[in-house]
C-alpha cells in the first residue's frame, strides 16, 4: 500500500471539520456478511429456487410466495452474529466535538449504528427494524429469524422487514437526510461499493466539498474524480491508518 496516500488521507480526515462516509456492502464484508457482485456475493450463489435472487428479494415476490421469500432472506440476509469490524468501528470513533461525523449506507445490516455512529441514514432499512403489515406493530431481527415459515404478529398479519426490496421507494426523508449531508460535507469517503446501485449512487452528485476519497476492492466510475483511490480491503486500510496514527504519536511524544 503506498504509504504517501495512507499519509494524505489520514491528514485529509484529521482536517476534516463535516465528513461524510457512503458505504456498501464491501465495508461489511469483513464481518463475515456477504456482498451482493462479487464472485462469492450472494447474486452467484445457488438460491434453491428457480428465480434468481435479484427476483426473490422483490416486492412482488415477497407478496407472491412469502414462504419462499423468508426461506431466502433468513439463510442470506440475517446475519445476527456479526459484529462491527475495524472500519466501522474507525469512521464512529472519529466523531468528535470538533467534527461532525454521518454515514450514508445502502447496507441493511445496522453494523454502523452498532459501531457508535450517531448520524446514520441507511438507504435501504434494516433487518433490525420490522413490521406487521396489518397493524403495524414492531418486531425486532430474532423474533423473524426465529419464526417458523413466515412470521406473523400476534394479530394474525404478516411482519415484514423494514428494507427496501426491489420495485419499492427509498424512504424520502432518509433520502432527505442522506443528500443533504452529502452535500454539506467538505470530505466524502466511499467504502465497499461498486456504485451501480441506483438510485443509491446518484446521490454522490450532491457533493461540492474539497476531499473525495475511494476505498473499493474494484474500480468505480468515480475514480477519475477521487483525490485518493485505494483498491484494497477497508480494514486494511484502516490499519494503515492507526500505524501512521501511532508513528506520528511517538514523535509528539
Amino acid at each position: 500500500m503506498d504509504t504517501y496516500s495512507i499519509q494524505k488521507f489520514y491528514r485529509i480526515l484529521q482536517a476534516s471539520r463535516n465528513l461524510c462516509v457512503f458505504t456498501g456492502a464491501g465495508i461489511s464484508v469483513p464481518s463475515g456478511i456477504p456482498d451482493f457482485r462479487s464472485a462469492d456475493g450472494l447474486y452467484n450463489r445457488e438460491s434453491g429456487l428457480s428465480v434468481p435472487p435479484e427476483q426473490i428479494i422483490s416486492r412482488s415476490f415477497f407478496d407472491a410466495h412469502p414462504t419462499e421469500f423468508y426461506s431466502y432472506y433468513k439463510k442470506n440476509m440475517l446475519f445476527l452474529d456479526a459484529k462491527p469490524n475495524e472500519a466501522h468501528r474507525y469512521f464512529a470513533a472519529l466523531e468528535s466535538p470538533a467534527r461532525s461525523v454521518s454515514v450514508v449506507t445502502q447496507n441493511i445490516d445496522g453494523l454502523h449504528t452498532a459501531a457508535g455512529s450517531t448520524e446514520v441514514y441507511e438507504l435501504h432499512g434494516s433487518v433490525h427494524r420490522n413490521f406487521c403489515m396489518r397493524c403495524k406493530k414492531r418486531y425486532d431481527a430474532r423474533f423473524v429469524a426465529q419464526s417458523k415459515g413466515v412470521p406473523r404478529c400476534s394479530c394474525g398479519g404478516i411482519v415484514k422487514p423494514d428494507v427496501v426490496l426491489y420495485e419499492e421507494p427509498l424512504d424520502e426523508h432518509i433520502v432527505r437526510g442522506a443528500v443533504d449531508a452529502i452535500r454539506r460535507a467538505d470530505t466524502l469517503v466511499v467504502v465497499g461499493t461498486s456504485l451501480v446501485v441506483y438510485p443509491a449512487a446518484s446521490f454522490l452528485q450532491y457533493f461540492c466539498g474539497k476531499h473525495l476519497v475511494l476505498i473499493n476492492r474494484s474500480h468505480t466510475a468515480l475514480d477519475g474524480a477521487a483525490e485518493l483511490a485505494f483498491y484494497e480491503d477497508v480494514t486494511e486500510v484502516i490499519r494503515a491508518l492507526q500505524i501512521f496514527e501511532k508513528t506520528e504519536m511517538n514523535k509528539d511524544s
